[in-house]
């Protein structure tokens, strides 16, 4: 892993790389080397991106009121923003997985990139501050944070999954749970989409909604590509 292409990726030279390179490495890649996988940091990292996020809120949109606040956040903080965060750093070409996890495409699972990301934003808050984390991750990606805020960014793939799927005519569209991981604080659900009791596609989310939506974007593929 080039720990120095990925700083400057990033923006930020780490004091402690070690510290970035937890935050990068994945728990089938841990098991394997009995080294310490992003998971710890990932779970600060959640909380600190909620403090900052709501912090920008509340600065930036003085006249809104606590509920609108509220769902903004949550466009913010949801797997879909944070996924393509990680896109733009390239997460997933630095990321340190398993020979299992490699195989079956965790490279570019959102879930996983997205679990990267918040790690990301711990490392740098353990190695440089919060008012750095606050930098790295707003100031150099606000322009996706702001698109998510105002919901602009995360698509409705279930509605156009839909709207695709009943062109044909009458439709019976249905998701289901397939799996659901992880401890209560950081559950892992994942989602397929059926059309007449035929699977189209899944996906995984933090929450079912995502979930959902993922299994949605991955049928629309799946039609896409034929």
């Amino acid at each position: 892993m080039d720990i120095n292409t990925f700083q400057k990726n990033l923006g930020y030279t780490f004091k402690n790389t070690e510290l970035l390179k937890t935050a990068l490495t994945h728990t089938s890649y841990a098991h394997e080397k009995k080294v310490d996988s992003y998971e710890r940091l990932e779970f600060l990292g959640d909380a600190i991106l909620q403090m900052l996020t709501s912090r920008y809120i509340y600065n930036n949109y003085p006249d809104f009121p606590e509920g609108k606040m509220s769902r903004m956040r949550a466009n913010i903080v949801c797997e879909a923003t944070l996924f393509k965060i990680a896109e733009k750093l390239s997460v997933g070409e630095f990321a340190l997985l398993g020979k299992g996890e490699e195989l079956t495409g965790g490279r570019s699972r959102p879930s996983i990139l997205a679990d990267m990301v918040e790690a990301i934003l711990a490392a740098i808050y353990l190695d440089g501050g919060i008012d750095k984390a606050q930098e790295v991750i707003f100031d150099a990606y606000g322009h996706i944070i702001e698109a998510a805020a105002k919901g602009k960014l995360n698509s409705d793939y279930k509605t156009e999954l839909q709207e695709e799927l009943q062109r044909a005519g009458s439709v019976n569209i249905e998701y289901c749970l397939v799996r659901e991981e992880g401890p209560a604080h950081n559950k892992l659900f994942t989602m397929a989409v059926a059309l007449n009791g035929k699977i189209l596609g899944t996906g995984e989310g933090r929450t079912k909604q995502e979930a959902q939506q993922m299994a949605a974007k991955n049928a629309l593929e799946v039609r896409k590509n034929g």
